[in-house]
């Protein structure tokens, strides 16, 4: 794809294709986009204006379901005392590694140059929160006293810091937005009716809404949050067949209410120690959506997610050409914004029609209606969707020419809707399908290592009894792990029943989900 004619310099570029370099096409559909880019500190990105739009449309969708579940907003510090953090020994030692400390409060000139101020030196370190189990736990003591304040179900939408050595935009960066929900409960059963309950939130979320299917599980032991009981996950494929862990939920037990001493007199008047939750998304996502559904020509975004549902564009060689099409185009719009469609009139001039569909493609929009003279003379409209599904063996071309309607103006807004309820379920049905193609039931490391190494992988269904060792040796042979243990119903019928180990031929119930991951 080349550039077109009105493109801004350093706005848009043509994009690598996938099949060539997968990293590379994912960084120039972002570019492309204008989703994001590198910012001047290591590791940390710039989230662009359409890209912060993706994310405050997930936002609301999550929030929305968050309340429906009983749940509330509320915000707790960035700065965590150390000595907060050491209290819960397994989440202390997870995070070490990724903690960026705070050991001064402020500067000074010493001969031309700027450093710490000794004086400023504080008691005692602060971190940058990596997450806030901690902190939270420490406002609960004040706010638990009794069964009465239970369940306590709270919910923070924030940033976070954790000093990744290697970074890639939105999947892991220094710092990066996200939701972590904390809860506490009377007892361990309604605790962990939360964990499962959110996770199902996710799942629907993922489904539904970002059109990526997904295999809810167990993590292993080894891969839990650290200082959990127990993690629970929705785990993605992307187009090139690694897995994308997109959400996580929590069992913590007792661990930090134990660590922060919150404790509540129960019916009996018996103090105990509060059960405790927590599970979370970030802008992670926004990527999973890029590698789940994007194309050679860009973003592909599915509808409930696009900020611009539709746009329409004016087609003119005259001023009165101009006139007449811009006017009926801010007509068709208000009549589309009644119907509750996101819209928006692209009227810039200077830029040719042709430089405006490679920006709106580039940047996801899911329709374009295209109004010219000839239009307004037939009484019509000209309606080009982002994206068909793919016929096989279909040439490109005629792909192209699939994607476009000409209908009467009246029948063509009346099926914008339509449309796009259609586009999102074809979108969906689309990486299923993607998916299925890359899944295998796998029983020899023969085949195994055929599947990955020759293949070009995906996921693999695989029998396993193995330890944390273990899950090293297979990381090591064939940079894969295990994504979770998943639930029975999530196991295809043909992998399910009991068998023997892949790795070390023990007796296995039943299967778990294999792939290389981000």
């Amino acid at each position: 794809m080349g550039k077109q004619d009105g493109q801004k310099t350093g706005e848009t570029a043509a994009v690598t294709p996938r099949a060539k370099d997968y990293a590379q096409w994912y960084l120039d559909v972002i570019k492309q986009g204008l989703l994001a880019e590198h910012s001047p500190v290591r590791g940390c990105m710039v989230i662009r204006p359409h890209g912060y739009a993706i994310w405050e449309k997930m936002q609301r969708e999550l929030d929305d379901r968050f309340k429906a579940t009983g749940h509330e907003n509320a915000y707790f510090p960035l700065f965590i005392p150390l000595s907060f953090l050491t209290k819960e020994e397994k989440h202390a030692s997870g995070f070490a590694k990724e903690c960026a400390v705070i050991t001064h409060h402020r500067l000074k000139s010493v001969n031309g140059e700027v450093v710490p101020d000794p004086e400023s030196k504080l008691d005692e370190p602060l971190i940058v929160r990596p997450t806030s189990e901690t902190i939270i736990w420490a406002q609960y003591k004040n706010w638990i006293q009794s069964y009465r304040d239970l369940p306590l179900l709270i919910n923070q939408w924030a940033n976070v810091v954790r000093w990744e050595m290697r970074t890639r935009l939105f999947l892991r960066t220094a710092e990066f937005l996200w939701q972590e929900g904390h809860t506490a409960h009377a007892t361990e059963k309604e605790a962990l009716e939360e964990v499962w309950r959110m996770l199902g939130v996710y799942a629907d979320f993922a489904e539904t809404v970002m059109a990526v299917p997904v295999v809810k599980g167990r993590k292993t032991e080894g891969e839990r949050f650290a200082g959990a009981i127990e993690t629970l996950s929705i785990e993605g494929m992307m187009q090139d067949g690694k897995a994308l862990q997109m959400g996580t939920s929590h069992y913590l037990g007792q661990n930090f209410s134990k660590g922060a001493d919150v404790k509540f007199q129960n019916k009996d008047g018996q103090l105990e120690y509060v059960y405790a939750t927590s599970w979370g998304v970030s802008t992670r996502l926004i990527g999973a959506l890029i590698m789940t559904h994007s194309d050679d020509a860009g973003l592909i975004l599915p509808p409930k997610l696009a900020p611009v549902q539709v746009v329409i564009i004016p087609i003119y060689k005259s001023d009165d050409e101009r006139g007449r099409t811009t006017e009926e185009a801010r007509k068709v719009a208000a009549e589309l914004k009644a119907k509750g469609v996101a819209v928006k009139v692209d009227e810039r001039e200077g830029i040719m029609p042709g430089a405006k569909y490679y920006e709106w493609e580039g940047k996801g929009v899911p329709l374009r209606v295209e109004i010219g003279p000839k239009d307004l003379e037939k009484g019509s409209l000209c309606i080009a969707r982002r994206f068909v599904s793919e016929i096989a063996g279909e040439a490109p071309e005629a792909q192209r020419k699939r994607r476009k309607t000409f209908l009467p103006r009246a029948e063509a807004i009346d099926s914008v809707l339509p449309t796009l309820d259609a586009m999102q379920k074809e979108l969906f049905e689309r990486a299923k399908k993607l998916r299925a193609a890359r899944t295998r039931v796998i029983d020899t490391l023969e085949d195994y290592e055929k599947f990955f190494k020759d293949e070009g992988g995906g996921f693999a269904w695989v029998h396993w009894a193995g330890t944390s060792s273990d899950e090293d040796e297979m990381a090591k042979r064939f940079e894969t792990g295990i994504r979770n243990i998943p639930f029975e119903d999530q196991i295809p019928p043909e992998a399910r029943g009991e068998g023997r180990c892949l790795l070390t031929g023990k007796p296995s119930k039943q299967r778990v989900l294999m792939s290389k991951s981000y």
